[in-house]
Parts: C-alpha cells; sequence; structure tokens
C-alpha cells in the first residue's frame, strides 16, 4: 500500500513537472537568444536551469528555521528577469549579468525579516485580487500556445493546432467529469500525454531535440566566467526581485488557501529567505532568478492533493533531468497546441482560486468594489497594452509593463487608502 501511495505521488509530481517546463526553459532560451550564446552555451542554459529549478524547489519545501515556506510551492525562472538581464549581457556583459543575480539573492536574504511584516498589506481582498490577474494575464500565453506558440508564423491558428489544443482540453474535463480518486488527480497529466499520442499519429512530433542534447552534464558554478559587481546592475535586479517577491506573496497566501494553512510572518520570511538563497544558487551556477510558479496553483487546485509528496518527487525529477539533458528534452517535445490546452484550464483555474478568495471580501462595501475594479483594470490592461508607457524612462517600464505588480500595487495602496490596516478574519479551508 505503501509502495502504491509512493507512485501515486511520483506520478502527480511528474504531472507538476510537466506543467512548468515550458516555462522552466523558455526564460534561458529567451535570455541565451537575445545574448546570442552558441548551441553548447545554450545546452548548459536549459540543463542547468532545470537542475537548479529541482535545487530551488527543495530548498522551499524543506522547512527549518532558517528558510523554507513548506507548501507545495514549485520554483522556476522569473520571466520579468529576461529583459533586464538581456540588457545588462549586452551592455555590461555577462559576468555583471551574474554578479547582479548574486547581490539580488544576498539583498532578498538580508530583507526576508522586514518584507515578511507586509502581511497586513494582503487581506483576502488584495490576495484575492492579485491573484485572478495572474490567472488572468496568463491566460493569453495558453491561448498563444493553442495556437502553435508564435503568433507571428504562417501556421499560427492551423486548424492542426486547434484540433490538439482542444482535444487535450476535452481529455482533460473528461476525466474531471467521470473519474474520481487517482485518475481525477492527474487528469492533466493525461490531457498532456494523449494529446501528445495524437499528435505523433498527425506527424506533428520534433525530436529533434532529443537528438542534439547529450547524455550528461555536469553542473559548473561560473561556467561563463567570474562574475562581476556593477552598481547599476544590481539595482535593476534588487528591483526585478522585490516584484518577483510580490508575486511569491500571492502564490504563498493562495497555496495556504487551497491546503488549510494561515499564512504567518515567519512563514513569509522563511520562503523569501529560500528564494534569495535559490537566488544566488543561481547566480553561481550562472542560471537566473527563482519565483513561485503561479500555473502550478491551478494544478494543486485541479488536483486536489494537498501535500508537498508530489513535489519533493518533481524536485528530484527536475535534478535528474538537469544532469541527463537526453532525458530532459523528453519533455520539451510535448507539442505547443497541446501544452496551450493544459495551461489553458491550469491559469483559468487560478483565477478561479483568486475570486474564492474574493469571496471572502465585503462586497456590500462600494470602495472595496472600486478597489478591485481599479486593480483589475491596471493588471489586465497594462499587461495588454504596455507600450502606453513608451515614452517613460525604461525602470519606470519594467513596472508599468508588468500587469501582475501593477495590479498589486493598486490594491495594497488603495486598500490602505479606504481601509487602513485593519486586521481581516482569516477563514480556513478544511483539509480533505
Amino acid at each position: 500500500m505503501k509502495e502504491q501511495q509512493t507512485g501515486k505521488a511520483a506520478v502527480l509530481g511528474l504531472q507538476h513537472l510537466l506543467a512548468m517546463y515550458a516555462g522552466a526553459v523558455a526564460v534561458p532560451i529567451l535570455i541565451g537568444t537575445g545574448l546570442g550564446f552558441n548551441e553548447s552555451q545554450m545546452t548548459y542554459l536549459i540543463s542547468i536551469d532545470i537542475f537548479m529549478c529541482g535545487i530551488a524547489t527543495l530548498l522551499q519545501l524543506t522547512v527549518n528555521k532558517f528558510f523554507g515556506i513548506g507548501l507545495p510551492v514549485v520554483l522556476g525562472c522569473a520571466i520579468q528577469a529576461v529583459a533586464p538581464l538581456i540588457l545588462i549581457g549586452s551592455d555590461k556583459g555577462v559576468g555583471a549579468m551574474y554578479g547582479s543575480i548574486i547581490a539580488a539573492g544576498v539583498f532578498v536574504v538580508l530583507i526576508a525579516g522586514v518584507f515578511s511584516k507586509i502581511k497586513k498589506l494582503f487581506p483576502p481582498l488584495v490576495t484575492g485580487t492579485v491573484i485572478t490577474v495572474i490567472g488572468l494575464t496568463l491566460i493569453p500565453v495558453a491561448i498563444t500556445k493553442m495556437g502553435g506558440g508564435d503568433a507571428a508564423a504562417e501556421s499560427f491558428g492551423d486548424p492542426n493546432n486547434l484540433l490538439l489544443a482542444f482535444i487535450t482540453i476535452a481529455l482533460i474535463i473528461g476525466v474531471q467529469v467521470f473519474a474520481k480518486g487517482f485518475l481525477r488527480s492527474i487528469s492533466v497529466l493525461i490531457g498532456l500525454v494523449g494529446g501528445s499520442i495524437l499528435a505523433y499519429f498527425m506527424g506533428m512530433m520534433d525530436f529533434a531535440a532529443i537528438g542534439h542534447a547529450p547524455v550528461f552534464h555536469v553542473p559548473q558554478p561560473f561556467y561563463f566566467g567570474k562574475p562581476t559587481f556593477d552598481v547599476w546592475s544590481i539595482l535593476l535586479m534588487i528591483i526585478i526581485s522585490i516584484v518577483s517577491m510580490v508575486e511569491s506573496t500571492g502564490v504563498y497566501f493562495a497555496l495556504g488557501d487551497i491546503v488549510g494553512k494561515p499564512i504567518t510572518e515567519d512563514d513569509l520570511k522563511r520562503g523569501y529567505r529560500a528564494e534569495g538563497l535559490a537566488i544566488v544558487l543561481g547566480g553561481i551556477f550562472n542560471t537566473f532568478p527563482y519565483t513561485g510558479f503561479s500555473q502550478n496553483v491551478g494544478l494543486v487546485q485541479l488536483s486536489g492533493i494537498k501535500t508537498k509528496k508530489p513535489i519533493y518527487f518533481s524536485a528530484i525529477f527536475l535534478i535528474i533531468l538537469g544532469l541527463f539533458p537526453k532525458i530532459g528534452a523528453l519533455a520539451q517535445i510535448i507539442p505547443e497546441p497541446v501544452l496551450g490546452g493544459g495551461m489553458l484550464i491550469m491559469f483559468g483555474s487560478v483565477a478561479v482560486q483568486g475570486m474564492r478568495m474574493l469571496s471572502k471580501t465585503d462586497f456590500t462595501n462600494d470602495k472595496n468594489l472600486l478597489i478591485i475594479a481599479v486593480a483589475l483594470g491596471f493588471g489586465l490592461g497594462f499587461n495588454v497594452m504596455p507600450q502606453l508607457f513608451g515614452k517613460m524612462p525604461e525602470t519606470l517600464q519594467m513596472f508599468t509593463g508588468n500587469g501582475i505588480v501593477m495590479s498589486s500595487l493598486a490594491a495594497i495602496l488603495l486598500n490602505l487608502i479606504f481601509n487602513g490596516l485593519k486586521e481581516e478574519p482569516e477563514a480556513q479551508l478544511e483539509i480533505e
């Protein structure tokens, strides 16, 4: 019986891995391409990124006095760091890029205690709004993948792409509706596997990534050379790290809400420290900053599994895939439309979780409705049209172009203005 439970946890862990894999490898691909890395450098970048995602997740799962929030959270590279890191790497060199990451990680560890005291700034009104915005702003990413991954490509929206995406969605819905127990909890995995099998028979599977990947790979500290420490680059990465901490706060509260665990100041402190330590290690091993992955919040909600055991398996699988790139490349062969179908449901689930958190808010208070309206408008509007602030300084645009950050700031500030720092009773969900 114990072996059976372990096997189920491993399969659930695999589901979490597949859910976050595309997002995890997107960051090194975008940065490596932006900096003109060659094939061997890209191979290292992707492999070490996957390896460090596993290490970062383990740090967050392991609870001790110093670090670890102990929630079923998966850590991956922060997408908001892409543009700043390309800017630093192009202007100051790769050494300055990794020096700024290490310094930002140290900064996060040092301010974790101070930042954890902002718990009162995140009542259900704020966290619910932010989580709803996170889910809604991620949905266009899923839609793009459903069409083929590149909206500018001639093949975008090809009927075969749409067929794959909608069959994947139908499989996930079918399993959620008709299956019970363990099968229901792995509905996303079944959808991804089923969609990929159909893609194979349609001749839409590309196995080139497996052929190009090496069999074994050893992580090396300072693979791209020694770090250098440029003041302005460090300040820029510190700003990006604070943005990531705000997003992670929303992820922590959402997961705490799902599993029925009230998030304390100490929990936040350990969570931030784990992220900071992961960022430092990312800089040392020449990968990138880490943050809690929102898409996995939706998966925890869908699967109904509220323990950390599957996430431990995810972390171990990520480490193995980072050491054996040829195996890791297997996850890369899942067609974009199939991933898009799965992501659409997961991101929608994140938005629904935010709405559930908002249900604890007093909607008879018109001021609360105004806070939600403005924060949603900022979050969705600025994310869709970042060019609105195109004439502003680049540093300011990094904030205004991120709908999640703008939504968070709007919700926090307006809540402070209208409601102050009043404590709200914490509604605790029952653990099934």
